[in-house]
């Protein structure tokens, strides 16, 4: 690992108190488990950053600092509701970071900065390099203590805020145990997923029975289900047999909607996260507001509105050359795909750099197109607008066909009551149309929602998908794409080294497509986005094929043998920071069967979502 620039290190050391704070601050901490579990985390630090200092001097074995960092981690797991809620940067920058690169602006200027963290010190401290990678993990651990040195000394100074909903904390930790803990997601090295669960539910529960906040309601039924839980991921502790499925509905879920009893009115994470504070079952159409995803507001939003944008996206008569429409490239009988490997253009003959993808939970997403340039779903129409190669026309070509045309003027006067028809009223009827295509009622869905049966085998490719091939470490559950639990409010991209072709075909090269590095967004011009692309959903994916930006493979089985493979780097192939682990998976052919009969139980484009 490269030492910081000096300009980064004071960057780093300021950071925490500019972490964004999901509520207004100034309040004491009132709860005195909170106290003592930040106090408790620092000493776990201190001890883990003198046991690596030994481990560096032979004094102590590879074991014992691993054992020192599971009681470091452990420790965090009790308080981590706390401290991601109300300092998420913060937490997700410096505490516990994925073991990847990553962009910190600072003004006008990004640094591309290495992974620093309990994430990165688990992968690493776990692996079989341990011992050659002493240094590293010295290094780290020293910015990992005195990034929390100084959160924790101006946390017990100055005191933290407490928010106006004490639950709402609590089952975001519920959605990040299943996301990204039980996923493995949060534990790279060791997989020691039931244990740090089970200090994240101790925790919830000593934090319930702690605050005398939570007097007034039903702990007792509340204390049962925890330890139930926590009683369950005691008796369950194997990464790859762990039922995923039993441990939702069981346990995860019942509590989750039971502490969504206890929410009241006030949604402290309306202007942060897209999450759905009301929200009973992560496998159902509401647990995502698709209004944090849009520049629509859900005030706005009508079935005239969206009637006006189903018209505008199915006319061709918008673009340049009167032949093409939305409709071209996302056919609903596709998926809204066009099963092409790569999208036509407005030239005959001749196509667009990429494939579409699927418009099915579009809305769900902070970034837009594979290489993630445009920022809202309305910027992601303007560039294919004025792209020359698709409709080629302009805001002011299209809104002056509008205004000439007697129908459009009525629905546009239906629809916003009088309002002019301008570029504003115009994104949003498009946008209401396309934030209204959910796809939430799969087999899957139902079947997690106690609605219907799946079959043994669909059953046992979700707990592969969630487990031992490591899908939902990039697709995240419920929507299965790279934005990002338990706040879903970014977007992931990552650098797999995809292929010109399927696996068997050889020789193997890898696809010219630059990705996100060829953006054009400034501030991500760098290394680390070279061959970087958007993570999709692989909802309705047995009905959206040929796969990858490039469309180059054309069933499944290429998809999850490549995966099998690890990527370029499992494949022998050479690619700039590769996010995919390059370790095969051994899947068997029985496995790969497995995990597509799950994929084929998410299909469902049966309606739009009503309004």
């Amino acid at each position: 690992m490269k030492s910081y620039p000096i300009v980064i290190l004071v960057l780093l050391t300021t950071i925490f108190v500019m972490s964004f704070n999901t509520v207004d601050k100034g309040h004491s901490i009132e709860s005195s488990f909170i106290r003592n579990g930040l106090s408790d985390f620092k000493f776990k630090l201190e001890s883990l950053k003198a046991d690596v200092e030994l481990f560096k001097e032979d004094k102590v074995s590879l074991e014992e600092l691993q054992k020192s960092l599971s009681n470091t981690r452990n420790s965090y797991k009790e308080i981590e509701f706390y401290i991601a809620y109300h300092y998420p940067e913060f937490s997700k920058t410096h505490l516990n970071a994925a073991p990847l690169f990553r962009i910190e602006a600072a003004g006008t200027t990004a640094y591309t900065l290495p992974p620093e963290g309990l994430q990165v010190l688990d992968e690493l401290i776990f692996s079989d390099e341990a011992a050659e990678q002493k240094d590293k993990i010295s290094e780290i651990t020293g910015y990992l203590y005195n990034n929390y040195n100084n959160f924790y000394t101006s946390t017990i100074k100055n005191g933290t805020s407490q928010g106006k909903n004490k639950t709402l904390p609590l089952r975001i930790e519920l959605i990040r145990i299943y996301t990204l803990g039980l996923t493995g997601f949060d534990t790279p090295g060791s997989l020691n997923i039931s244990e740090e669960a089970s200090f994240a539910f101790q925790g919830i529960k000593k934090y319930i029975n702690d605050d005398p906040y939570f007097d007034n309601y039903n702990k007792e039924n509340v204390n049962r289900m925890f330890s139930d839980a926590i009683l369950y991921l005691s008796k369950n502790k194997d990464f790859e047999s762990f039922d995923r499925i039993e441990f939702y509905k069981k346990h995860l879920q019942p509590i989750y909607e039971e502490l969504g009893k206890w929410d009241g009115n006030e949604d402290d994470l309306k202007e942060f996260s897209g999450w759905n504070a009301s929200n009973k079952n992560f496998f159902s159409s509401d647990f995502l507001n698709p209004y944090f995803f849009t520049l629509l507001k859900g005030s706005e939003d009508n079935a005239d509105l969206r009637s006006l944008g189903e018209k505008i996206f199915y006319d061709i008569s918008l673009s340049d050359n009167g032949k093409m429409s939305c409709a071209t490239c996302h056919l609903p009988e596709n998926a809204f795909t066009d099963l092409k490997t790569k999208s036509l253009s407005n030239a005959e003959g001749k196509t667009v750099l990429r494939n579409s993808p699927s418009l099915y939970n579009a809305v769900f997403a902070k970034r837009f197109f594979y290489d993630m340039r445009a920022y809202y779903l309305e910027q992601q129409a303007e560039h294919v607008i004025y792209n020359s190669e698709e409709f080629n026309t302009s805001y002011e070509s299209i809104i002056k066909k509008l205004k000439l045309n007697p129908e459009y003027k009525q629905a546009f006067k239906k629809a916003y009551k009088n309002a002019n028809i301008d570029k504003q009223t115009f994104s949003k009827a498009l946008s209401s149309y396309v934030a209204s295509l959910y796809s939430f009622d799969s087999d899957f869905d139902r079947f997690m929602r106690n609605e219907k049966e799946i079959s043994d085998d669909a059953k046992k490719g979700f707990n592969l998908f969630m487990g031992k091939a490591n899908c939902a470490t990039c697709h995240f559950a419920p929507l299965f794409s790279g934005l990002v639990p338990p706040f879903f409010n970014e977007n992931e991209s990552e650098v797999l080294g995809v292929t010109k072709k399927p696996v068997q075909n050889l020789p193997l090269e890898i696809d010219s497509d630059r990705g996100r590095i060829k953006s054009n967004v400034k501030k991500e011009d760098s290394w680390i986005y070279e061959n970087s692309f958007k993570t999709t959903t692989v909802r309705n994916i047995a009905l959206t094929k040929p796969y990858f930006h490039n469309g180059a493979f054309n069933t499944l089985e290429e998809v999850l043998e490549f995966y099998n493979q690890g990527g370029a780097e499992g494949l022998g192939l050479k690619i700039k920071n590769q996010t995919l682990p390059a370790d095969k998976l051994d899947l068997s052919l029985i496995e790969i069967k497995q995990i597509i009969a799950f994929l084929n139980a998410l299909t469902d484009i049966s309606k739009t979502k009503s309004k």
